[in-house]
């Protein structure tokens, strides 16, 4: 299986460095400024990202740690204290921030408390190394209904592995394949996912990565800006 650093980019040891901490902190603060005066993420990001000279990945991390604090409030709301019996897992999202949490590649804190990467995901995903210990990670806390995109390259390979995986450990899961998984967990309850546009319109989510990562990968890094930019 090929080994990978999921999330790796060269440059982020120096725009996500100690150096850039003050300039990214600034901008962050500016940014949830304008969000809270009802600017669109998009033109207020631009805006920011040219008055500091950041570079394109800076401005989407900025983007994913930020949020108005309405949209803040009504997560917290409807945050999941202790796990539930079932949850649902956005199967993509959730795995590549594991893998990329064991990959020491970068991962950013959001203002909602979420932990975030910026690896994407454009259609096409391999498994590798890192994606077998991430499935054991989920598998050791959870029985759960997996949903993944069924566009995504791979993601029939990725179910067999889930699949085979929870059947050597005894764990009942379910996974799906589907064209549009963020319109399905939109619409549910006990969902694990960061993607931020889920987060607002289903009913309730719960913070997974968050909890493991703390746990069983300490070391990974994580992005985290000063509290003065809330």
């Amino acid at each position: 299986m090929e080994t990978v650093k999921r999330g790796y980019v060269p440059k982020d040891t120096i725009e996500f460095g100690s150096k850039a901490a003050a300039k990214l902190n600034g901008a962050a603060q500016e940014l949830a400024f304008l969000l809270d005066r009802g600017y669109d993420t998009k033109s207020a990001s631009t805006f920011v990202g040219n008055h500091h000279l950041l570079s394109e990945r800076q401005r989407l991390a900025l983007a994913r740690i930020t949020s108005p604090r309405a949209a803040l409030e009504e997560r917290e709301r409807k945050r999941l204290r202790e796990a539930p019996e079932a949850l649902v897992l956005d199967g993509f999202n959730t795995i590549i921030t594991l893998e990329v949490a064991l990959s020491g590649s970068l991962l950013l804190e959001g203002m909602d408390g979420t932990i975030r990467d910026l690896a994407g995901l454009r259609g096409s995903y391999r498994i590798v190394d890192k994606t077998v210990r991430a499935v054991e990670l989920l598998l050791a806390r959870l029985e759960a209904l997996f949903y993944l995109d069924r566009q995504v390259s791979n993601s029939g390979r990725l179910r067999a592995l889930l699949l085979d995986k929870a059947a050597e450990r005894s764990v009942q899961i379910q996974v799906e394949l589907h064209p549009s998984v963020d319109g399905v967990l939109s619409r549910l309850e006990h969902v694990v996912t960061t993607d931020a546009i889920i987060q607002d319109k289903c009913g309730s989510w719960y913070n997974l990565n968050r909890g493991i990562i703390e746990e069983a990968v300490p070391e990974a890094w994580v992005l985290r800006l000063e509290p003065s930019y809330i």
